[in-house]
């Protein structure tokens, strides 16, 4: 199932990570990084390993700690081959090299490495996006971590930042990966404001959204999935394209070639979610 909604819990708070795994998100992120205080990264690591030796009831992904810093390597050390663990999230990436170095050190001597995501935090980042979304084959996905991205760009308006989105929407397309879910939506409260936030991120190439709160995730599951009319034209797209193969004009004067009856299927494949 594509997932549309991933939620975020801090790795310091373990009744949290409990309550988030049966919130109805399709991933869960267990944060060690921003959502952690200074003091409480230790605790939030050996917290995460104790939680993770096991599967868990929906997939798991751990953002670890920048990978620049001094504490990543510990993160991945004590996460990254854990049953309970299906992805790695990597904050503020900036090289191909770096999912490189990390896909290496995480690979066991009988298999490869975890699922790899990275999110991309600086206009750094930005700019090299197709290299790193191209970087090695564990790396399975790239996002935007628009806080950070905000400050680094000097940027205040939230049109600020559409360029650096489809940005990253073209160079996950461009490297085979699947579209990039928007960043969170930072106000928890503000629901009205989170629809139209991941109405407009659906426009630019999005699918779904990284959360902060259980309330959020029905608001960016809304948003992302297909309306009745969305699904009825691609039915009848599919429909079409099976009785007559090759580029044609429907009734209506639609012109329907492999392209857009590709783009049908995967409008149904989200509808099937329902």
């Amino acid at each position: 199932m594509t997932p549309l909604t991933w939620l975020y819990v801090p790795g310091d708070r373990p009744h949290l990570v409990t309550k988030a795994l049966t919130a109805g998100a399709d991933v869960v992120v267990i944060d060690l990084e921003d959502a952690v205080a200074p003091d409480r990264k230790e605790y939030a690591r050996q917290a995460t390993a104790e939680r993770l030796c096991e599967r868990q009831p929906v997939p798991v992904h751990v953002r670890v700690n920048a990978l620049d810093g001094p504490l990543a390597a510990a993160d991945l050390t004590a996460v990254a081959a854990l049953p309970g663990v299906c992805g790695l999230r990597l904050p503020k990436v900036t090289s191909p090299e770096q999912i490189v170095r990390v896909a290496e050190a995480t690979a066991p001597g009988d298999g490869g490495a975890p699922p790899l995501h990275a999110l991309l935090e600086t206009a750094l980042g930005i700019e090299r996006a197709h290299a790193i979304a191209s970087a090695h084959p564990a790396l399975r996905g790239i996002a935007l971590g628009e806080t950070d991205l905000r400050a680094d760009l000097g940027v205040r308006e939230d049109a600020g930042l559409d360029w650096s989105r489809s940005r990253v929407v073209v160079a996950a397309r461009a490297a085979g990966l699947a579209p990039p879910p928007q960043s969170v939506h930072p106000d928890i409260r503000d629901l009205d404001t989170l629809a139209a936030s991941c109405a407009h991120g659906r426009t630019l190439g999005f699918l779904g959204r990284g959360a902060l709160h259980p309330r959020q995730l029905p608001v960016i599951e809304r948003a992302y999935l297909p309306t009745a009319r969305e699904i009825e034209e691609a039915e009848r797209i599919v429909k079409a394209a099976v009785t007559d193969q090759g580029a044609q004009a429907l009734p209506d004067g639609t012109f329907i070639d492999a392209a857009v009856v590709a783009a049908a299927q995967r409008t149904l494949s989200l509808a099937r979610r329902t």
